[in-house]
């Protein structure tokens, strides 16, 4: 009987200290995610700073006219379309998109 107790009280002691350990790791990996989360907070912001910056349409304007040659359309260039959803009766309340779409003159003389 003796031999058991002194068996249960060692498991006890095991089991104890098993936990304790598992506590400390689980902190440790928790500063670890902690880190992590911050490092890939700041790398987000960055590159939202970066993305604000590369789509700004002042740099974006004036790379098409440095880089591509691109110019703004001239009167009589853009012509506008009214398109309607197919299947949409009249009275509905949907609204007719309008698009702008610049003419390409081609060598060729075709659009």
């Amino acid at each position: 009987m003796k031999t058991f107790t002194v068996f249960v009280g060692l498991c006890l002691v095991f089991v104890f200290v098993w936990e304790r350990v598992d506590m400390v790791r689980v902190g440790y990996q928790i500063e670890r995610l902690k880190r992590d989360k911050t490092m890939l907070e700041r790398q987000r912001d960055e590159l939202r700073v970066k993305f604000s910056t590369l789509s700004a349409s002042d740099r974006i304007a004036k790379l098409a006219t440095e880089k591509l040659g691109m110019s703004p359309p001239q009167q009589g260039q853009i012509i506008v379309v009214q398109s309607r959803p197919r299947n949409v009766r009249p009275s509905s309340d949907v609204v007719p998109v309008e698009l702008k779409v610049a003419r390409n003159y081609l060598p060729t003389g075709r659009l």
